[in-house]
């Protein structure tokens, strides 16, 4: 008998992952070197904002940087193909979906709007300068607690991470005449609540 199954032709372990990637429909149809190239421009494209989305769920920095390696590894999971063409809504679906299952997990699901936005890192400012971008963020960012939740998630994903309609839509499962509703009568109320500050 074992000589028997040393007669089978042995299978490499790139072999053996490329059917087990076949039979779970994890087909990558990218090579290792484009794969890992694609992976690499999403982190570096996308780590930052999406912590700084997770803390506006999580309010902490270390369970963020936890939820958005989760999603980058699910990222890992996926076929590059079937995703590459709404990237930045998958990620960030696949994110908010990750904080909220954390917050359920921990029964500590707070209101959106109790919630207090972290500024993302972006390009570096002098010291004095970020320092006061940072009293004008804390500023608006008073009021826009005072936002219904919807409001407040839709307004910090078209302005801060700059996303269209169709990929808030996406992401939240809001329709698209809602989100720009929410929009409007959001930034009204802001406009409302400070006059002059709010110039979007």
């Amino acid at each position: 008998m074992s000589g028997t199954r040393e007669n089978f032709p042995k299978k490499s372990v790139d072999e053996r992952v490329e059917e087990e990637d076949q039979r779970t429909g994890n087909v990558k149809t990218m090579n290792p070197q484009e794969f890992e190239a694609f992976i690499e421009r999403a982190v570096t494209e996308f780590q930052s904002p999406l912590i700084g989305y997770a803390r506006t769920y999580l309010y902490d920095l270390d369970r963020a940087r936890d939820v958005v390696q989760d999603t980058f590894i699910r990222l890992c999971n996926q076929d590059p193909e079937k995703v590459q063409e709404h990237l930045k809504s998958w990620l960030f679906t696949v994110c908010r979906n990750r904080c909220l299952d954390v917050l359920r997990k921990d029964k500590r699901l707070e209101p959106l709007d109790e919630i207090r936005w972290q500024k993302v890192a972006g390009t570096e400012a002098a010291p004095d300068e970020q320092a006061e971008e940072d009293d004008k963020m804390a500023d608006i960012m008073r009021f826009m607690d005072r936002l219904p939740k919807n409001q407040k998630e839709v307004i910090l994903l078209k302005f801060q991470q700059g996303m269209s309609y169709d990929e808030i839509h996406e992401v939240t499962g809001l329709k698209q005449g809602n989100i720009g509703f929410l929009i409007h009568k959001g930034l009204k109320r802001l406009r409302e609540m400070m006059p002059g500050k709010v110039g979007v």
